[in-house]
Formats: structure tokens, sequence, C-alpha cells
């Protein structure tokens, strides 16, 4: 068998390409561009929908705080309105208590000076009272003057006295009467009278102060 030499060709031919159409590759650049533009968009809405997004809800948080803050202050004015009329309540007991208490006071006070002046003047309600007898009558009206026996010196004395300070005679007797307290007298004429009466004295004050003391006035009153 004769082995035979492979030849190779020495000319090469390849198939002639396609022409290129320009057009289509303009329109895939078109298309690539349009895509370029609508992803910007669609990045520029996704900025400004997150800027939205947190604008939207920076004011839904802010008005969410608003309404707590004005919850707040709503209960904590209902707060304060409930602190002020307990204070007031507070208040008005306190100034109740020391009204009452000052007018306790007041009246110990006048209870001391009234038995004061007793001592030391224990005819001076009588001579006041004598005044007020004799700006009454008629001049020349015979008085008796009855009290406690004790009070015959000092009761002669102001009587006396009376006559010089008016240099006038006066029919006044002074009668004994050992039913009636120190410093009390009736000043009695044909007409009518007066009593001097400290007790009497004493429930005028009491009914004066009544509106200050409240109970406690009536309960010195019945003591």
């Amino acid at each position: 068998m004769t082995i035979q030499p492979f030849g190779f060709d020495r000319i090469f031919r390849f198939p002639t390409s396609e022409p290129v159409d320009e057009r289509r590759h303009d329109e895939l650049r078109e298309h690539v561009a349009e895509l370029q533009a609508r992803i910007e968009r669609l990045h520029e809405d996704h900025v400004a929908e997150l800027a939205r997004a947190r604008v939207d809800g920076f004011e839904a948080g802010l008005e969410q705080a608003r309404g707590e803050r004005a919850e707040a202050m709503l209960a904590a004015t209902d707060a304060l309105h409930a602190s002020i009329d307990d204070v007031e309540r507070r208040f008005d007991a306190v100034m109740d208590q020391v009204v009452a208490e000052a007018g306790a006071i007041a009246l110990q006070a006048a209870e001391l000076l009234a038995g004061h002046a007793i001592t030391a003047q224990p005819a001076r309600a009588i001579d006041e009272a004598l005044t007020r007898a004799l700006d009454q009558v008629a001049r020349d009206t015979a008085l008796s003057i009855r009290a406690n026996p004790a009070m015959r010196e000092d009761i002669e004395r102001l009587v006396e006295d009376r006559r010089a300070r008016e240099r006038r005679s006066m029919s006044i007797v002074v009668v004994d009467d050992e039913t009636l307290p120190l410093g009390d007298a009736h000043i009695g004429w044909a007409e009518g009278g007066l009593n001097v009466d400290a007790a009497s004295r004493r429930a005028a004050v009491l009914a004066e102060l009544a509106g200050v003391l409240g109970t406690a006035a009536g309960q010195e009153g019945a003591a």
C-alpha cells in the first residue's frame, strides 16, 4: 500500500459577514439611554419618596407628640386646679380656725379688762347708768339705786361727786340689795327704771361675736 502525503490548501476563504445595520445600533443606544434615564428617574423618585416618608413620619411623630403633650398639659392643669381647690379649702379651714381663736382670745381679753375695770372702778358702770337715767327723767325726779351692800360707799361717793359737779340737788337714795352681784344695780324712779346687769352686757358681747365664734359663742353663753 502506497501512502500518499496529505496536502493542505494554502488559500483560506472565510464567509463574507453581513453588512452592519447602523440604524439598529442607534435604536439600541437610544433604548439604553432611555433605560438609564428611567433608572435615574426611579432613583430620584425613590430618594424623593424616602424624603417624603421621613417628613410624613416626622410630622406624624410631631403630631403625636403634640397630642401627648396636650394631654399631659390637660392632666397637669386638672391636677393643679385640684391642688389649688384643696389648698383653698385648707386655707379657708385654717382661716376659720384662726378667726374663731382670735374671737375667743378677744372675748377673754374683754372679760379680763372688764374684770380689771370692776376691780379698779366697781361703780363705774353704775355711774354711767345713772347718767343715762338722769337724761331720761325730769329735773328733781326722785331716784333709787339698789345695789350690793359692798357697793354703798362707792355709790354714795359718785352721787356726791355728781352733785358737786352739776351744782344741783338730787334726790337719790342708795338701797342695799344682797341679791345683786357686785357691780350690778337697779336704778328706779316712779315712771320706770333700768338695770345694770353684767351678765346681760356679757350676753350682748357674745351676740356681737357670735358670727366670729360660731358655736363657741353659744357654748360660752350657755355656760
